[in-house]
């Protein structure tokens, strides 16, 4: 325990954000101390600007500074194609691939019954209607959703969820394929993914 009670505040603060610990907390909370005052000012700005101009896309649920986002935006993106990710974050991994040119569309996290989070917490609702309003002519139709979800527990439950929520809607569902790496060594591959990459095996 750190005797300094704003000092304490700061590292617990920080020790909230996603995969910082107590420990990395601590030094970036020594950090900020030893920089010139005017690092704290740029970055209590900085906080205060993002909080202030970045939203949530009301259309794909990325986040945006402006009305939408930029992929909702570009007219050369096809609409009959959705991609479904997991944070905002993923899209931009997604993109660096080249491979996808549809819409996007955020759930904002997954099912997780163990940390109380159902579909009603989620951005499915959102996504169904997107699909019914291009059934109902009030949109382009979608005609393919692939959901790029984590091959974990939570990310499991989710596609199970999708899918039966999206049966029946004259959809071409998928689901990106798990499997050994390129450039991996089968020798050090566990079983679930070596399980994953032989149901995902394709022909040569």
């Amino acid at each position: 325990m750190l005797d300094i009670a704003a000092l304490e505040k700061l590292v617990h603060e920080l020790s909230r954000l996603p995969g910082i610990g107590p420990k990395t907390a601590q030094r970036l909370a020594y950090h900020i101390l030893r920089a010139p005052q005017e690092y704290s000012v740029r970055l209590g700005e900085a906080l205060e600007r993002v909080r202030a101009e970045v939203h949530t896309c009301p259309s794909c649920y990325n986040y945006t500074d402006s009305d939408i986002c930029r992929y909702c935006k570009d007219p050369h993106r096809a609409d009959e194609s959705i991609c479904v990710v997991e944070e905002p974050s993923d899209i931009m991994r997604i993109e660096s691939s080249g491979a996808f040119r549809g819409r996007y569309h955020v759930l904002h996290g997954t099912i997780s019954p163990l940390e109380g989070i159902g579909p009603q917490d989620l951005r499915i609702q959102e996504l169904i209607q997107k699909v019914n309003a291009g059934l109902a002519g009030d949109r382009p139709q979608v005609r393919e959703i692939i959901l790029a979800l984590d091959a974990d527990l939570e990310g499991d439950t989710t596609v199970l969820y999708l899918a039966k929520a999206l049966q029946n809607k004259n959809l071409r569902l998928s689901r990106i394929a798990h499997g050994v790496p390129i450039g991996g060594d089968i020798e050090y591959v566990d079983e679930r993914t070596m399980s994953r990459a032989l149901e995902n095996r394709v022909e040569v």
